[in-house]
């Protein structure tokens, strides 16, 4: 009888002490693969800190450079000519066309507007950005127009004029700087 129980408890440690060996070798190839890893990809190599630093430097130089330029003024863009300085021309069309009645009048003035600057393209994303401004100010421009005035010879370069002024003046209060060099019409209509 007392071999009976020593075979009874020897079979209830054997599955205990097998769970306790599968779970060491479990935990050591666990061990095992994440160094493994950690090697494969390069975890436990020398580390260049001075490149390190160096790079960071560079980024921070960059970004504040970056930062810099953005708080700036627009820059021309020159043009490539061996005779004189020239600025490249770029130009951009409002979307849609203006539409206002003359003042005193059953008359309306349809126009389409285009604008050229020298500058980089800051100048056209801050057009984009306020454009609602700057059809607003074109449009009060338009309003002042009567019929006196049509008969001028530089009738249309004259309103192209006050809504350059305009729009700069606009860009100025909401971005302290304008850029728009010309205004030009590709439509315009009057009836």
């Amino acid at each position: 009888m007392a071999d009976e129980v020593v075979e009874e408890e020897g079979a209830k440690k054997s599955p205990m002490v097998k769970i306790i060996i599968f779970a060491v070798v479990g935990l050591i190839l666990l061990a095992g693969a994440v160094v493994g890893t950690l090697f494969a990809v390069g975890f436990f190599d020398k580390k260049d800190h001075k490149a390190a630093e160096e790079k960071l430097h560079e980024l921070e130089a960059h970004a504040a450079n970056a930062a810099a330029s953005a708080a700036s003024a627009p820059v021309r863009s020159a043009k490539k000519s061996p005779e004189i300085q020239r600025f490249e021309s770029t130009y951009m069309e409002l979307e849609k066309p203006l539409l206002v009645n003359m003042a005193n009048s059953r008359k309306a003035i349809s126009a389409q507007v285009a604008l050229m600057t020298y500058y980089d393209d800051r100048v056209f994303k801050n057009v984009k950005k306020h454009e609602f401004a700057l059809r607003a100010a074109s449009l009060d421009v338009l309003r002042q127009v009567t019929e006196d005035m049509l008969t001028k010879p530089d009738f249309r370069k004259d309103v192209a004029a006050k809504i350059r002024d305009e729009m700069n003046a606009v860009l100025m209060k909401y971005e302290d700087f304008g850029g728009i060099e010309e205004v030009y019409f590709t439509t315009f209509l009057i009836q």
